[in-house]
């Protein structure tokens, strides 16, 4: 479950394609001149009939897919699998049951690279995305929640489209396609037209493999779906128009280098947006530096980088930028002048542990004798042995004649139990704490320290409720976000700053209570003590279960807990 892992709706477009939207005229297969973001610019609504002798029709094994009390909980009742060759449209058609507790609680989509739900079911297994019926995704390195758009109306007028989505979603009929173009990007539009007359359209367009089947399947999330009908046409993406750079963003760029060495890009980025508003990594290979710095005498340079092709590759007018840098003479030796906001580690994994250098002030003494601030980018920060008592990190400078190293002290202490991997490699759901019970009337306190990338609010633990047989009453995240059958009578209340929160949770200091009321709910309160010693608090009140059989258990995400 993600939170994530947004978008605005685009009108007809009758320049660019012969094809419309709703109230537009009946639509055509089309040609668009646009490699993989044109959706905005593009209706693939498949408003038009399909031609007979052009659509393959499928069997629907699965006519009701998830529980109709509304007790599937996410990733556990799917669809069918349809797997769409490239230049294949899938058409889909099914009425949408939610038990409109929330806004997820209703159509999921997953587009993946082959028939399977996990790792677990197929090695190769691969998301591409999975996109939510309330404008939420996630996905692959190709996922862009940008390109998310709906046209979701405040019908009531009270400021809030979220209870009229809600509403108009219960019992909508809903007509999905998923357009694997073969210019290797994949469409898909949503139309919900619900029993109240209100209609609804999201779409979303990814990246994906422009020759390898794609493989779709809905997913249930406390709503259930009767599916109608499931067919193949060919698809209405075939070519689209070329877009010039309009500018060019870079990050990562070195802010010193020793003088003899002449690498001035390192391992920076450049990023170009193109004038249909989209963006794109482009490889260093294709920009040109107009301006080089002369690397053979002391002082501050400017590089200007530039960058002079179209999104399809054709040579252009530039765009440019500029940064600079210093370059500074060799450095002789290296101190730790400030520590590090984390000095005590906790861990139980015998896994080399990874350094966290927040705070951390590393001072170069120059072979003039001079001294000043190394930036972390351009040192190299060695990981922690899993060992108790006195440890230490290795840091290293790599110049142009030789590496300079010296060394941080840190202290580890070993804790009772970890769930997740030292590597933050542990993805949702997957790994997780024992069960725990919480007796009727009794609390239930849990300790542990939290390593994070700290790339996502959601990479920090997760508390889940559930009978003894592993039945959940609710999910809730430390981040304010929860989920479930027993959730919807939930009071929840934090504290948070959320500009710090992300940024925050790696080495912070846990405490999870979970109580049983006896009343059959149950609280959860989240005590965090960050590494900068700054404490808040996440509380779930009133979360509804069966009290005489109550458990609790620890999930996490690109993280991982250390139980003390």
């Amino acid at each position: 479950m993600k939170t994530t892992k947004l978008m605005r709706w685009a009108l007809c477009a009758a320049a660019l394609v012969a094809f419309g939207l709703v109230g537009c005229e009946k639509s055509d297969l089309y040609s668009i001149d646009a490699p993989s973001d044109l959706q905005r610019r593009i209706d693939s609504i498949a408003a038009a009939k399909p031609n007979t002798g052009d659509t393959t029709k499928l069997t629907i094994a699965t006519a009701i897919v998830g529980s109709e009390d509304y007790s599937s909980s996410w990733w556990t009742a799917f669809s069918d699998y349809f797997t769409i060759p490239a230049n294949k449209l899938l058409h889909l058609e099914f009425v949408n049951h939610t038990s409109g507790a929330d806004n997820y609680n209703n159509w999921n989509l997953a587009v993946v690279n082959v028939a399977a739900h996990s790792t677990t079911d197929n090695a190769n297994y691969a998301e591409y995305f999975a996109l939510r019926s309330d404008a939420y995704g996630w996905g692959n390195s190709d996922y862009n929640g940008n390109m998310i758009t709906n046209n979701y109306p405040d019908t009531d007028g009270d400021g809030n489209v979220w209870n009229d989505f809600r509403t108009t979603m219960q019992g909508a009929y809903i007509s999905m396609n998923i357009d694997h173009s073969a210019t290797g990007n994949v469409y898909v539009t949503a139309i919900a037209v619900g029993t109240n007359g209100t209609t609804l359209i999201e779409t979303y367009q990814q990246p994906v493999s422009a020759t390898a089947d794609i493989v779709a399947f809905l997913v249930c999330d406390g709503s259930y779906f009767e599916m109608k009908k499931a067919y193949l046409i060919p698809s209405r993406v075939t070519v689209v128009a070329d877009v010039k750079p309009v500018s060019i963003a870079i990050a990562g760029t070195p802010t010193s280098v020793e003088l003899g060495n002449k690498n001035f890009w390192g391992n920076a980025t450049a990023t170009v947006t193109y004038a249909d508003g989209s963006s794109a990594q482009v490889d260093s290979t294709d920009l040109s530096f107009n301006v080089i710095p002369d690397m053979t005498t002391l002082g501050v340079k400017t590089v200007v980088v530039a960058y002079s092709k179209t999104k399809q590759g054709a040579y252009c007018q530039a765009v440019s930028t500029f940064y600079t840098l210093e370059v500074t003479n060799p450095v002789s030796s290296l101190e730790v002048t400030t520590l590090p906001n984390i000095t005590k580690y906790y861990y139980f994994s015998s896994d080399p542990i990874i350094f966290n250098t927040t705070g951390i002030v590393v001072t170069a003494t120059y072979s003039d004798g001079t001294k000043g601030i190394i930036p972390n980018e351009n040192l190299q920060f060695g990981k922690i042995p899993a060992a108790s008592g006195s440890q230490t990190a290795v840091i290293s400078y790599v110049g142009a004649t030789k590496t300079v190293t010296t060394t941080c002290p840190l202290t580890l202490a070993k804790g009772v139990s970890q769930v997740g991997a030292n590597d933050f490699s542990t993805s949702w759901w997957t790994v997780f704490s024992d069960d725990y019970t919480v007796a009727s009337g009794s609390s239930k306190t849990l300790t542990m320290y939290c390593y994070s990338d700290n790339l996502a609010n959601y990479h920090s633990p997760s508390t889940i409720l559930r009978k003894a047989d592993k039945t959940e009453y609710g999910v809730v995240r430390m981040d304010n976000y929860g989920w479930g059958t027993g959730y919807g009578t939930t009071t929840v209340t934090s504290n948070w700053n959320w500009d710090t929160f992300t940024s925050s949770i790696s080495g912070s200091k846990i405490v999870i209570t979970v109580t049983n009321n006896g009343n059959n709910t149950a609280d959860v309160l989240y005590t965090v003590t960050y590494a900068n010693g700054e404490t808040h608090f996440q509380k779930y009140a009133g979360v509804t279960v069966d009290s005489s059989d109550l458990n609790c258990a620890l999930v996490t995400e690109e993280s991982y807990l250390v139980i003390v």
